[in-house]
């Protein structure tokens, strides 16, 4: 079963966001947007398959489609009808996946260094990161990971969270085999030609400065996507919603609240 939990409005009438986090797939990710939410909806935030309370395993051969399919399972466990998504890397493809597939559900999209087909550069950070988790182990892989989520000054100010998120990260960490799978199902993705498809409004956010995700990905998504608004910003790395909390809750209000925007 998957673990989800519901913050903000209580009233079940109210708009929902369901909230995707990336690679690390845990729910706690979006705790800088939950504030500036929650005046406004119902914000569900849930543990992906294989990480943090949901636990378990990461289907072998599911991909993508297999991630969306719990994120399904979350909507009709609170009956959505129709929803907000907002996914962060990994959890921009689900919303993707569950756009093509599921026409109608997915109200506004909102997209956090994302893309529609992986960059090779990104395939290199792979790479390396197997390679650390292959033959260095659990502690190098974490140790890693904020080298491809923030910039070098935020990290500098903020050693004792990464000292913090290390012993976290090594403590609860999802297990080898389902951090291969759910690369290898990053690595697959491949909606490039079907983003035409898409009709949503969707707000494209991307950073110049991510080490990971080249924003040219980005700028593929907002060309190919009908209804699409770029958001790219001069820096932030690719968490950008935590390195830079205010700038970035205030793009995304103006986005989802429309009659806030000035004329």
């Amino acid at each position: 079963m998957m673990h989800f939990e519901v913050h903000g409005r209580a009233e079940p009438e109210a708009p929902t966001i369901l909230l995707s986090s990336g690679l690390g797939g845990s729910g706690t990710y979006w705790t800088p947007q939950i504030e500036a939410l929650s005046g406004h909806f119902r914000i569900v935030t849930y543990d992906h398959r294989g990480t943090g309370r949901t636990g378990g395993e990461v289907p072998a051969d599911g991909g993508i489609s297999a991630m969306a399919d719990d994120v399904l399972e979350i909507a009709s466990a609170l009956n959505l009808e129709k929803f907000h998504f907002m996914g962060h890397a990994l959890g921009g493809l689900i919303g993707l996946d569950i756009a093509l597939r599921q026409p109608g559900l997915i109200d506004r999209l909102v997209l956090i260094n994302a893309w529609s087909k992986a960059d090779p550069h990104s395939g290199r950070c792979f790479d390396v990161r197997i390679e650390l988790l292959e033959k260095s182990g659990v502690e190098a892989f974490v140790k890693a990971q904020p080298l491809f989520l923030y910039p070098a000054a935020w990290m500098s100010d903020h050693q004792e969270r990464l000292a913090h998120d290390d012993a976290h990260g090594v403590a609860h960490f999802q297990g080898k085999a389902n951090v291969l799978r759910r690369i290898a199902a990053l690595r697959a993705f491949d909606v490039d030609g079907r983003l035409g498809d898409i009709d949503n409004p969707v707000l494209v956010v991307a950073t110049k400065d991510d080490l990971l995700v080249p924003y040219t990905r980005s700028l593929r998504l907002a060309e190919g996507l009908p209804q699409s608004e770029l958001c790219l910003l001069d820096f932030g790395a690719h968490a950008v919603n935590i390195t830079e909390t205010d700038l970035f809750n205030a793009r995304l209000l103006r986005f989802l609240l429309p009659a806030t925007r000035p004329f």
